[in-house]
């Protein structure tokens, strides 16, 4: 599958999302997986690392806003772990493998395999059939949706956290490493939510402030009967619009569900806030897809 057919295309510019098969083979996914463990088995946890990550909108000033470890981590591999799975002197009560809700948010600059598959060919030529003529990559992360307790996401829209003037730039790319199942905690969608704008966005507050980031506005209650699921197989992908209104319910199966995946931007024409969470950096400039 090197690239999309004009149905693809235009089923994604109307549903606002498109699951894809076969984007990675088997091999490249478990080659993501295997880099990841060796990851994990190195990784030093410092004292004010234990962030916890949740989309739900209170718990998430709480535990995400006033994080300067999170707001800081756009250019670097950072370690966002589950709930409770440390105990009160912050030793790990589950092995250290299972502790994890995500990495972020610079896997695609700073470690080759999954800079190898971000910048792929393949991805290249599907987000040249969308049409984008200057992408910019924005951010990547490794979402391990444990088993057990993967945690539900909460609907939201990507552009909440990542907007732009004009809305409609950025897009997210969710490669399915291991089979994402109804049972372990796929993506559901509304179809054509994405042509509806947002009614919240993640910023920055002012500098000196406390928390770090806020809300404005809030999300909508949207009915549950207009979500439809998006499973997929392993080396399968999903592409997201930033508008389409998503989420995902906990794992509460015995499999975990793996994912990479990444946000790229259109940067032609495209103002990036300044009061988004993710800010390029001069380590980190956001860089162009199509290098």
């Amino acid at each position: 599958m090197d690239v999309l057919t004009d149905q693809d295309v235009q089923k994604y510019w109307d549903e606002g999302y498109l699951v894809l098969d076969g984007l990675l083979s088997p091999e490249e996914c478990d080659a993501l997986r295997d880099r990841m463990s060796e990851i994990i088995e190195g990784m030093d946890v410092p004292e004010h690392c234990r962030t916890q990550f949740s989309t739900d909108h209170d718990e998430q000033l709480k535990k995400q806003g006033n994080a300067d470890y999170f707001i800081t981590s756009g250019d670097k591999i950072r370690f966002f772990f589950e709930k409770g799975v440390f105990d009160d002197k912050g030793e790990f009560i589950v092995p250290r493998e299972h502790s994890l809700n995500k990495i972020g948010h610079a896997l695609h600059a700073y470690e080759p395999l999954f800079k190898a598959v971000t910048h792929s060919p393949k991805i290249q030529n599907l987000v040249k059939k969308l049409g984008l003529i200057a992408p910019v990559i924005l951010q990547s992360m490794y979402i391990f949706k444990q088993p057990g307790i993967g945690g539900e996401v909460t609907p939201h829209q990507d552009a909440t956290f990542l907007y732009t003037q004009p809305l409609g730039r950025v897009m997210g790319v969710w490669i399915a490493l291991e089979d994402a199942t109804l049972e372990n905690g796929c993506l559901w969608f509304i179809p054509g939510s994405h042509h509806d704008g947002i009614s919240r966005r993640m910023v920055r507050t002012p500098k000196g402030s406390f928390p770090l980031t806020d809300f404005i506005g809030r999300e909508k209650n949207y009915d549950d009967k207009l979500f439809v699921p998006g499973p997929v197989k392993k080396g399968g992908a999903v592409l997201i619009h930033g508008e389409v209104v998503h989420r995902s319910a906990a794992n509460t199966s015995d499999a975990s569900r793996h994912v990479y995946t990444f946000h790229i931007m259109e940067s032609q024409s495209t103002v990036w806030s300044p009061e988004n969470w993710l800010q390029p950096s001069e380590e980190l400039p956001f860089p162009s897809l199509y290098t």
